[in-house]
């Protein structure tokens, strides 16, 4: 067995990130400052024992203590179960006699993160923020499983929901979806409790600790294991997460041409008499029994105790549009039956959770009054309508088209109720 080398610091504190020669298994010890009900007890135990953390002379393991850039590269370097092809050297200047610096140089060399995205210095005390975190864990799995690599090409895309508040809200960066849609889809990562993900925001030891036991799991399972990131894959590929979150399947024609949604992802549909427009972007499917017994990540950005009635027998399903209308007369009833002439009967819908993710719903109140539409100025908003979940009886004469146009009708159909 392979000792864990000690650096000790001008007095008697060793830290808690050491350069590390091998692998170690041994009882993790007691720290005084993680008791038995400590919510990551479990887990930094087992970091400890594994030889990834160290606690402090103190007795100590801080866990509240934020983790640098430079401890966390040496953490995954640790975790990864991967061999790189070739061991990188030297990356980074500032980090030439560094602690870290064989550790940080082998997570470069297993993808974990890229030289060129720290151009002025790797800066290892720097506090990591979650966003890098995202993308280095993200990047890790691509760089040694192909499918998890197509994974964030497929939520790297126009049509990319990451349930997040900041999706709408702002606060993170286009550049950062796929990587936090990975993460979130795998769960080596989460929101926090109003919806954010905080990709500014700096993460704990005790938190890391938890995060790299989950990394261990995931790095050894298959992308298409997840259902979260299913269908993100699916709605950034598509604009819908329907046939990974239902048993349902689009329909394919005699000469073999599939309905599916992203036919009309971004086409313009014409209201009767010059009403106006109507082009569909998204369409997700929400997994809920109850409003508090729900299976999907996408469903929770949408339902909670505070959302209207629900029906088992269907799943409550979103669709984002834009609507622009050509005159000041755009009111509810006329609208309703417009959208059911060319889609599905659709409805008004509300819950916490519209104002937690920063989403624009469609409203109660009557449209033309409240100024929600006006001429020629395009509105884009959520809708709701429903999806039974049985998909016994269904046949062509149940599933509608969408129609572009009194001429036109775009393949994508889905059943109604």
């Amino acid at each position: 067995m392979k000792k864990v080398t000690q650096l000790v610091l001008s007095g008697a504190l060793v830290m808690g990130m050491l350069p590390f020669t091998g692998s170690a298994s041994a009882a993790a010890p007691s720290f005084k400052d993680v008791p038995a009900s400590h919510w990551a007890k479990t887990s930094i135990d087992a970091a400890v024992s594994k030889g990834y953390f160290k606690g402090y002379s103190d007795g100590t393991f801080k866990p509240g203590a934020t983790v640098t850039r430079a401890e966390f590269a040496a953490l995954l370097s640790r975790v990864s179960k991967a061999t790189p092809e070739l061991e990188q050297a030297n990356v980074f200047r500032d980090l030439t006699g560094h602690w870290s610096e064989g550790e940080v140089n082998r997570a470069v060399s297993l993808g974990f993160l890229k030289a060129s995205d720290y151009p002025n210095g790797f800066k290892p005390s720097t506090a990591l923020t979650r966003e890098e975190m995202a993308k280095w864990l993200s990047s890790g799995l691509a760089a040694q499983n192909e499918d998890f690599k197509q994974a964030l090409k497929d939520t790297d895309t126009e049509n990319t929901l990451v349930p997040v508040a900041e999706f709408y809200k702002g606060g993170l960066k286009k550049a950062a979806y796929p990587y936090v849609s990975v993460v979130l889809g795998t769960g080596l990562m989460a929101g926090y409790p109003d919806g954010t993900f905080g990709p500014g925001k700096t993460t704990t030891r005790a938190e890391a600790a938890v995060i790299l036991s989950r990394y261990q799991q995931v790095q050894e399972s298959k992308a298409d294991s997840y259902r979260d990131l299913n269908e993100m894959r699916e709605v950034g590929m598509t604009g819908t997460n329907l046939t990974s979150a239902t048993p349902y399947v689009f329909l394919k024609s005699e000469d073999g041409v599939i309905s599916s949604f992203d036919r009309i992802v971004g086409k313009t549909a014409k209201f009767r008499n010059n009403l106006g427009t109507l082009t569909p972007h998204r369409m997700i499917v929400t997994d809920a029994k109850s409003k508090t017994d729900i299976s999907n990540l996408y469903g929770r950005m949408f339902i909670d105790e505070s959302y209207g009635f629900m029906n088992n027998d269907y799943y409550d399903v979103f669709m984002e549009v834009t609507v622009t209308p050509s005159g000041d007369n755009l009111r509810n009833l006329i609208f309703h039956q417009e959208v059911a002439n060319i889609f599905t009967t659709v409805s008004n819908f509300n819950s916490g959770k519209v104002k937690t993710f920063g989403i624009t719903n469609l409203p109660i109140k009557e449209y033309v009054n409240s100024g929600f539409f006006k001429k020629e100025v395009p509105r884009t908003f959520w809708m709701k309508f429903l999806l039974k979940r049985s998909t016994e009886g269904s046949s062509n004469e149940t599933w509608k088209s969408f129609s572009i146009d009194k001429n036109t009708s775009t393949s994508f159909s889905l059943p109604l109720r």
